[in-house]
């Protein structure tokens, strides 16, 4: 699964670069950990970008989605007319739309309602409204608005960064199966923010992300196995998650599995070798063997 920018900026990072160049950062901010050398950028997560750009009414498609799936209403008519005149920029009747909708408990509604507050696009845009409205939908199970406040907590568009309470969040969504949320729980866990670093619970997060198709965490997931950071070193295991970033798209893991390829390859040859120089030593066991019994004419 494509992260948009926020991968495109990881993965440049795990390529070689100490930084996200600034215009690949939309419109937030870059996590930047302590790099000390090459080798600890093959393995660090150093910058996770999250992005308040995806807060729209674009995510109006996979929120109905989520309702469906973890609130168990299918879209209303009413909200299906309301997201109509947002597409068309009828911007005053989708508001009253999605606040009516809102008032009578509409997850989908609240959502959205709440992201048009975030953007500007009402006469008196109220922050805390928004907060509250995200955390009705998000109580109500919709996941897409459990993430955005794990977006928000985690900024500084509600003042001070509060790691604490954006991992709370970002931790329901990623048990309700959000692949971003995963990512950035794991990502939590591993730079202690938030929480006491534990690079073994970052890794069991990263699985989850990577098991479901996401590149950077795939990446990740094979760097700690590489270096056995939070898990048994397994250099078999590392090859196969870098194989697997690759083939969805990573070129950077791509390169790293085939030089981890190259390399047990020629580790594989040279314990043969070294086997086999043993096996021939004077007093050796296959040297001191009788030779066997020459065959008949």
């Amino acid at each position: 699964m494509a992260r948009g920018t926020a991968a495109g900026c990881l993965r440049s990072l795990l390529a070689g670069r100490t930084f996200c160049p600034a215009a690949a950062l939309p419109s937030r901010f870059a996590y930047r950990a302590g790099m000390t050398s090459p080798h600890s950028r093959a393995w660090l997560t150093g910058v996770l970008v999250v992005a308040l750009a995806g807060l729209s009414l674009g995510f109006a498609a996979s929120a109905l989605a989520d309702t469906s799936a973890r609130v168990g209403a299918a879209p209303s008519p009413a909200l299906q007319a309301a997201l109509r005149d947002y597409d068309a920029q009828r911007l005053g009747a989708a508001r009253r739309a999605f606040e009516r909708l809102a008032r009578a408990g509409d997850a989908v509604a609240q959502y959205n309602l709440a992201v048009m507050h975030l953007r500007g696009e009402l006469p008196q845009p109220d922050m805390a409204r928004a907060v509250r409205l995200l955390e009705q939908a998000a109580s109500a199970g919709l996941v897409t608005a459990q993430f955005t406040l794990g977006q928000l907590y985690d900024g500084s568009r509600l003042g001070r960064p509060d790691p604490a309470r954006a991992l709370a969040w970002y931790h329901r969504a990623a048990e309700a199966g959000s692949i971003d949320a995963q990512v950035e729980v794991a990502t939590a866990y591993y730079l202690g923010r938030g929480v006491t670093a534990d690079a073994a619970t970052a890794a069991s997060w990263y699985r989850q992300a990577a098991t479901a198709g996401d590149e950077a965490a795939q990446y990740l997931l094979a760097s700690m196995y590489e270096h056995g950071l939070g898990l048994t070193a397994d250099a078999r295991l590392a090859h196969y998650w870098y194989e697997m970033a690759g083939r969805n798209g990573d070129v950077a893991a791509e390169a790293k599995a085939r030089v981890m390829a190259r390399q047990m390859a020629d580790e594989a040859a040279k314990d043969l070798a070294d086997e086999q120089t043993r096996a021939d030593r004077p007093g050796s066991a296959s040297a001191l063997a009788p030779a066997p019994p020459a065959s008949s004419p």
